[in-house]
């Protein structure tokens, strides 16, 4: 679990692309600290195992599901990454549920400076939309953001000093895809109310209600 609150931006050193599937060696340097083989990190919002590490960098791979439903296909050696440890059970949540399972990928579509925020248009698949809310939260890159507003196919976030100069997000312009993993707690709340039962009146009073 993670809170998508980024703790660093790494950066691909090497890139083994296979047909479906990838190998990639991130260079970084706060997140070795405590590093152990088997971790999880979020690398732009996906959960990846570490396979092995060494004193400036860790090895992850990829594999075909997370490639396909990812826009981790898309990096290249030299690309900056979102890099964020799970949370331990005694750490501060600063962001929100974050589970490193990426949704779907969006493109942004437009960027604007607002003041001393940066706005950015995405671009949504269809059927992720009836997660997105008014106010409600979505991580972007693995980066925990406020949707501030809805199109037909599209939310708006805006981006912080902060976000916009420690995260890979400051950088990406109009085309670039994104990995999106809608809020947690929408996609369970929706599940149960596919599985349960409809709790007419004969339902509750059969159940002690």
């Amino acid at each position: 679990m993670f809170t998508g609150i980024v703790e660093e931006v790494g950066k691909i050193s090497s890139v083994q692309s296979k047909s479906q599937s990838l190998e990639l060696v991130i260079s970084c340097s706060l997140i070795l600290e405590d590093m152990k083989r088997g971790d999880s990190i979020a690398v732009n919002g996906v959960c990846l195992t570490v396979s092995s590490f060494a004193q400036q960098s860790f090895t992850a791979d990829v594999i075909p599901e997370t490639f396909k439903s990812s826009a981790l296909k898309e990096l290249a050696s030299g690309s900056p990454v979102n890099l964020e440890r799970a949370m331990p059970a005694n750490g501060r949540f600063g962001g929100h549920f974050v589970s490193g399972h990426i949704d779907g990928v969006g493109k942004i579509r437009a960027v604007r400076k607002e003041a001393n925020a940066w706005t950015k248009e995405i671009e949504i698949e269809p059927a992720l939309m009836k997660y997105m809310m008014h106010k409600g939260s979505v991580a972007i890159d693995g980066t925990s953001l406020t949707i501030f507003g809805l199109g037909a196919r599209s939310i708006i976030i805006s981006l912080i000093p902060t976000t916009q100069e420690d995260s890979v997000l400051g950088n990406k312009g109009i085309g670039a895809q994104v990995n999106v993993e809608c809020d947690l707690l929408a996609k369970y709340t929706e599940r149960i109310q596919q599985t349960a039962p409809k709790m007419t009146r004969n339902w509750l009073a059969e159940n002690g209600f």
